[in-house]
């Protein structure tokens, strides 16, 4: 009798439950860490970094209820969190210009250690998500949030080493505006995957 692939089906779907779980507890943490760091130490970076984690949290909540959901609802799903992260993009983009007019000098020593903590995390969950990816379009945008965030997250650290080395508040607004405009053009490359799914009518078997 041929084997129907369901026992493959079920472990598949609970590896990337228990993936999506232990990334959106993670995120949920750092979001909290890097915010309150980010207020601390006067760094538009962190703040935005922070942000960006709480929006991986969500999207990694939206995976979570696509898992056994059908493909119309991935992309739909997929949709969403694209639209999220486009409009978190915006706000950092948004924030960095306010802090150009109102801000002071971000603390170069809390924005490197801070970050370093926040890209060990990252590179932890992409790894964790790299191994249960596939064609399907919700866990290919929770994969695509992490690798913006790790992306991110070194560009606060380098910011940080020229903030501690100039004291120039400039360098943590160019980094703040990077984030925001980087994570915008991942947001739309979720957008365009979810489309193409909508109108394919599928994410992935």
């Amino acid at each position: 009798m041929a084997d129907c692939g369901c026992g493959n089906t079920r472990t598949d779907t609970r590896t990337q439950r228990q993936a999506l779980r232990l990334a959106l507890a993670l995120n949920a943490i750092m979001f909290l860490v890097e915010v309150g760091a980010g207020v601390h130490a006067r760094s538009t970076g962190l703040i935005a970094d922070g942000l960006d984690m709480l929006t991986d949290a969500t999207v990694y909540a939206v995976a979570l209820a696509a898992i056994t959901r059908s493909a119309d609802f991935k992309a739909r799903a997929a949709f969403w969190s694209g639209t999220l992260l486009l409009l978190t993009g915006l706000g950092v983009v948004l924030e960095a210009v306010r802090r150009a007019f109102t801000g002071g000098a971000p603390e170069g020593l809390w924005m490197i250690a801070v970050a370093t903590l926040a890209l060990g995390v990252n590179a932890f969950v992409l790894r964790l998500l790299a191994r249960q990816r596939s064609r399907e379009v919700h866990m290919r945008a929770a994969w695509i949030f992490t690798r913006a965030d790790v992306v991110a997250n070194a560009a606060v650290i380098a910011s940080g080493l020229a903030v501690l080395a100039s004291g120039w508040i400039g360098f943590d607004l160019v980094v703040g505006v990077g984030i925001g405009l980087y994570v915008m053009r991942e947001a739309f490359e979720i957008l365009r995957e979810a489309r193409k799914a909508g109108s394919t009518g599928g994410g992935g078997s």
